[in-house]
């Protein structure tokens, strides 16, 4: 993959550009795209999500978004999957979310891909915690390992069976092997 990085004036320059394919992230002042989904990824995705909106769409404690523009403080970025806390969502006089999401996530979730750079992806994960996130998850799938970060607290490597941490208020359990298990289809 050739990744290309061009140059934004301020954030505000890069939110009125069109949205691209693939999508790029606006990080310390470079436009940068982020590598296409393949299918572990798109797979692990997928499934994390609907299992977390599963739990709490319905009862309006959260919802996990894919692939949803955050931009708050100096960048905006694009998690794999960035969780809300209901309380935390806008919705338009109709009742429909809105578009724009100008805060970080309560919970970043991302999924490495091959071709991606671990510390950017760390990096915005840390950001996220900077501005307020309560929690982050990098999912490496050739691993098979998942590093949690929290705030004030030094990164662990979850793998096997033990429970992932969770945001508080979800009723989730999930381990390291229930989501790579997620993999296997046939």
């Amino acid at each position: 993959m050739t990744l290309t990085i061009t140059v934004a004036d301020s954030l505000e320059e890069f939110l009125k550009l069109p949205e691209s394919k693939p999508v790029c992230e606006y990080i310390n002042g470079q436009i940068i795209p982020k590598p296409m989904p393949k299918g572990k990824h798109s797979r692990l995705q997928l499934k994390l999500s609907n299992k977390i909106n599963e739990i709490v769409e319905s009862k309006k404690i959260a919802y996990a978004f894919p692939e949803l523009r955050c931009s708050f403080g100096t960048r905006s970025i694009v998690p794999d999957i960035a969780v809300f806390r209901w309380s935390r969502i806008l919705f338009e006089e109709n009742g429909e979310v809105y578009d724009d999401f100008l805060c970080y996530p309560d919970w970043s979730i991302e999924i490495l891909s091959p071709e991606q750079s671990s510390n950017r992806v760390i990096g915005n994960i840390l950001y996220c915690l900077e501005y307020g996130c309560e929690l982050g998850w990098l999912i490496d799938p050739n691993d098979r390992s998942i590093l949690v970060f929290q705030p004030h607290e030094q990164p662990r490597l979850w793998q096997g069976s033990d429970s992932l941490p969770i945001l508080n208020e979800l009723d989730l359990a999930l381990s390291a092997d229930d989501i790579f298990a997620w993999l296997k289809m046939g």
